[in-house]
């Protein structure tokens, strides 16, 4: 779904930019799903959706600075070329921005680890019971081991014969070992109580907002797609998000019109009136705001 600031794993490919090269889909990957993306030299920011399952981003060819940032928080910047990685194991929404360095092509291989096989790795290693530890995220880092497991899934993916299930599937387990012994963090631990909605619930509520983009927030809706009364929603909502629900659908709004000013070739006040905004000069106030940049300025760099 457009604009939603969650979605799963397979679904990832729609925000991320680029193309989609390759793909492990059959059941010889069924504890990971891995896919090979060849980016536009230059991203001037994403709003990139939280997933379930932990992500491994390596960087297969070309060198690029790479930043990052928490919404509303400072960007972080990294340079990185081959063999460098990034571990993603946020339940929060994050920004990315990028610029290639050179001619040589940017490229990424992306690897979901599924959370059923990290679970199995942590009886195994912990010899307990109950959800792992959470992973420690990581950026612009060389890990020789964890790298030649991903260059062994990429020859694998990219082999012109069928993948070997048993081989794929024997990378998944040593892959999931390594992030238990090198990444766990054990100062905070997935089955943590976080309060908030479930998962099913967000859903519906962000899918609710997500249908009116174009008319002003109504916390009453929300609230009542939540089945809670619009005090009990607000807290439980930030409380799942991060976010208080007024300021997630602001951060909607701008991601969908990120999305039309960069796939579409429609002027920027027929965008901000899809978004919600009827007065052009408050719209681009308020992008500026969110992005950084005009959304002009936005278009000329996407």
């Amino acid at each position: 779904m457009e604009g939603s600031e969650h979605t799963s794993a397979e679904s990832l490919a729609r925000h991320v930019g680029g193309a989609l090269m390759a793909t492990g889909s059959d059941h010889a990957w069924k504890d990971l799903l891995v896919q090979v993306f060849a980016h536009r030299p230059v991203e001037p920011g994403l709003l990139v959706p939280a997933v379930p399952e932990p992500l491994i981003t390596w960087v297969l060819s070309g060198t690029a600075v790479v930043e990052e940032r928490e919404l509303d928080s400072e960007w972080e910047a990294h340079r990185v070329g081959p063999g460098d990685l990034f571990l993603t194991a946020s339940e929060l929404p994050y920004e990315l921005r990028w610029r290639a360095e050179g001619e040589e092509p940017f490229s990424v291989m992306h690897t979901h680890v599924g959370v059923p096989l990290l679970r199995r790795a942590w009886r195994e290693l912990s010899g307990r019971e109950g959800e792992p530890p959470g992973l420690r995220e990581v950026s612009g880092i060389n890990d020789p081991a964890l790298s030649g497991l991903l260059d062994s899934l990429r020859r694998e993916l990219a082999a012109p014969q069928r993948p070997s299930p048993l081989l794929v599937q024997g990378l998944a387990q040593a892959l999931a070992v390594r992030l238990i012994r090198d990444y766990a963090d054990d100062q905070s631990t997935a089955a943590a109580p976080r309060g908030g909605l479930p998962a099913l619930k967000l859903r519906r509520v962000v899918a609710s907002m997500a249908e009116r983009l174009d008319q002003d927030f109504d916390l009453a809706r929300s609230a009542r797609v939540a089945g809670l009364s619009e005090f009990h929603f607000s807290r439980a909502f930030k409380q799942s998000t991060g976010y208080a629900p007024s300021r997630y659908f602001i951060r909607m709004r701008i991601e969908t019109a990120r999305r039309l000013l960069r796939e579409s070739n429609r002027s920027v006040i027929e965008i901000g009136m899809e978004v919600g905004y009827s007065s052009p000069g408050h719209f681009s106030q308020l992008f500026r705001r969110e992005v950084g940049l005009t959304p002009s300025q936005y278009r000329d760099h996407a």
